[in-house]
């Protein structure tokens, strides 16, 4: 892979965004993660993942130098759009959790990488926000609001500000705001506290909660009582009760 490198070990895989200086969304890097997330879904060995950017920066969003100048092609710019949306997609739709370790800056494409994973840490030198009304642009505010919020999403989108670790844990947005240096500790530590699950509880219980976001209280619920039911006949189930009545770590098959 030229944009992305990947790490995979005692089931947690990291992948890194390396496409210097920084991290700018290109066809080839969304290219390149929309397959790199199909294949964590298909990995048995991969039990959850751990999102992070090489360098000082998570993700600059779109690289403006190189699109200030540039003539498009008829079609060009839908199919950019086209791979946007697919790539936040592969992030939301892969099988196993993601963790965002946010190290920089996540502007613009790179918020919307960071808010489709599944549990955000930050350090405190990281930042969200949607740049795009500076150059004239606008874009990811709805992927903004499931994690910011009404007022705080139209104040990125209207001014370009961006929100420094510290406030997006003061407001919740992520769990973990820590030094530099602690992020991928963090991150792992909690990537192995998830990995030490059931794999197929891990994978429903990531499904059911990309699914009844849009759900009414009702339906939302009624689809998580039949992934429940559904997980209790599974051998993963049973040795996790077995294990609690013996007082022993589970053991899990993935089955």
């Amino acid at each position: 892979m030229q944009f992305l490198k990947l790490n995979v070990e005692n089931h947690v895989a990291v992948i890194t965004m390396d496409a210097p200086p920084v991290n700018a969304v290109s066809a080839g890097l969304m290219d390149e993660m929309i397959a790199a997330f199909d294949q964590m879904s298909d990995r048995d060995d991969v039990r959850v993942v751990v999102l992070t950017g090489a360098g000082k920066i998570f993700c600059a969003g779109a690289d403006i130098k190189s699109r200030a100048n540039k003539t498009f092609e008829p079609g060009e710019r839908w199919a950019h759009s086209r791979r946007a949306r697919e790539l936040s997609y592969s992030i939301i739709e892969c099988k196993k959790p993601v963790i965002a370790a946010i190290n920089g800056a996540a502007l613009g494409a790179g918020l919307g990488i960071a808010v489709s994973c599944d549990i955000l840490l930050c350090s405190e030198n990281a930042s969200l926000g949607l740049p795009e009304v500076d150059v004239g642009l606008m874009g990811g505010g709805r992927h903004a609001m499931r994690v910011c919020g009404h007022s705080l999403t139209r104040r990125m989108m209207l001014t370009g500000d961006r929100i420094s670790g510290p406030e997006l844990y003061r407001r919740g947005i992520v769990e973990v705001c820590v030094p530099l240096e602690e992020l991928m500790p963090a991150a792992m530590e909690m990537a192995a506290r998830i990995a030490s699950k059931s794999p197929i509880a891990s994978r429903t219980a990531k499904n059911s909660a990309a699914t009844i976001e849009n759900m009414t209280l009702r339906d939302g619920y009624r689809f998580e009582q039949n992934m429940t039911a559904e997980l209790g006949q599974t051998e993963d189930s049973r040795e996790a009760m077995r294990a609690f009545a013996e007082k022993r770590p589970p053991v899990f098959q993935g089955r």
